[in-house]
């Protein structure tokens, strides 16, 4: 990367390298976002995981845990777009901090659910606690840096939701297999408590940490404050579109881009939410092995989000890429319903779902 010269108020003339800047900006910003992700993307699918021990202390059907379980994206939806107008009028910091604390309440909260209509209410007021989180968490980031790098940054938190699945999928086969009943309490519940409680005390560290525009930044220059907000300017040609659902409606290629990225939310929350099912009705009992076996998805997801956001910011065919990654996925649903009784093929079509970047 070549060197820029620029004059800032009030200083010498100072050299500032753009990717020496974009290094220091996803230092300071990406660790706790990442990390933010992981919990918000964990608090997703420990559904998932907790869906055997809570069957069985509830008395749930599938039929219920499949109704309780979607009731999180209905209340995510139903109130996505009042939470993403607030956004705007109170600052993308101030407002992902107040999601992550009201919902990591809500999601702690679990550990009091003993009926089936209380399991229901909880997951609905989740989703609605949870809305605009990521469309806030990607709106932060165009604040912080120019369009030609979002491709490789904004894979950061999707990394971080692979690893949640990495992690996180053995993490809570050990808490079920290992804390049923410690303190009296159900090794389900504890699944919750434990996804809910680090996420009150993220949304703190969001709000003393983060900064919500380029000029709080106290840990860059002048020079470098003045070369980051024009590059950010200048590869942001379409900012005046208006604010309105109305005017965003009428741009070409909107409703498309929303009806994709609904399929593949149906897509994602169908292998979120089932896969732990999935390989124990291929013949997997242990929690353990099930958790270990589920993280292979979120294993090739990590490996696509680093490999897909490098090539496709360099080679500028996003499209291109996009429609590849989509028939890898459509490609490993049929497989897995073809090899439903056979783990081991079914573990390389869930991996191919997973892969999806």
């Amino acid at each position: 990367m070549s060197d820029l010269s620029v004059s800032a108020a009030n200083e010498p003339q100072a050299v500032v390298n753009t990717a020496d800047i974009i290094r220091k900006v996803a230092w300071r910003l990406m660790p706790l976002i990442m990390l933010c992700y992981f919990f918000a993307f964990f608090d997703r699918i420990n559904i998932s995981f907790a869906k055997f021990q809570m069957q069985s202390s509830l008395g749930l059907s599938d039929t219920a845990y499949g109704l309780g379980a979607s009731l999180f994206v209905i209340g995510y939806v139903l109130f996505e777009l009042q939470s993403n107008m607030l956004l705007y009028r109170v600052s993308a910091r101030r407002w992902i901090a107040r999601i992550m604390i009201s919902w990591g309440i809500v999601t702690a909260l679990m550990v009091f659910v003993q009926t089936e209509w209380q399991f229901y209410g909880l997951r609905f007021i989740i989703g609605a606690m949870e809305a605009g989180f990521a469309p806030g968490v990607l709106y932060y980031l165009t604040l912080w840096f120019p369009a030609s790098y979002r491709g490789r940054i904004t894979s950061l938190p999707f990394l971080a939701s692979a690893f949640s699945g990495l992690f996180g999928a053995p993490l809570s086969g050990l808490v079920l297999g290992h804390m049923n009943g410690v303190a009296n309490i159900a090794g389900w519940h504890w699944l919750f408590l434990l996804g809910g409680l680090p996420c009150v005390i993220l949304g703190v560290l969001v709000m003393k940490v983060l900064k919500d525009r380029v000029d709080d930044a106290a840990w860059l220059t002048s020079a470098e404050k003045t070369y980051l907000k024009s590059q950010i300017a200048t590869q942001s040609p379409h900012t005046d579109t208006g604010h309105s659902l109305f005017g965003a409606i009428k741009t070409p290629g909107f409703l498309m881009l929303g009806l994709i990225y609904f399929l593949i939310q149906v897509a994602s929350y169908g292998l979120n939410f089932w896969a732990p099912h999935l390989i124990r009705a291929a013949g997997t009992q242990n929690p353990t092995i099930i958790g270990l076996l589920t993280a292979v998805p979120y294993i090739c997801r990590a490996i696509c989000m680093v490999v897909i956001g490098r090539m496709s910011d360099t080679s500028g065919e996003r499209r291109k890429f996009v429609c590849v990654l989509l028939l890898m996925v459509a490609a490993g649903f049929f497989a897995a319903g073809i090899f439903d009784k056979q783990t081991t093929l079914l573990i390389v079509a869930l991996g191919v779902m997973g892969a999806r970047a």
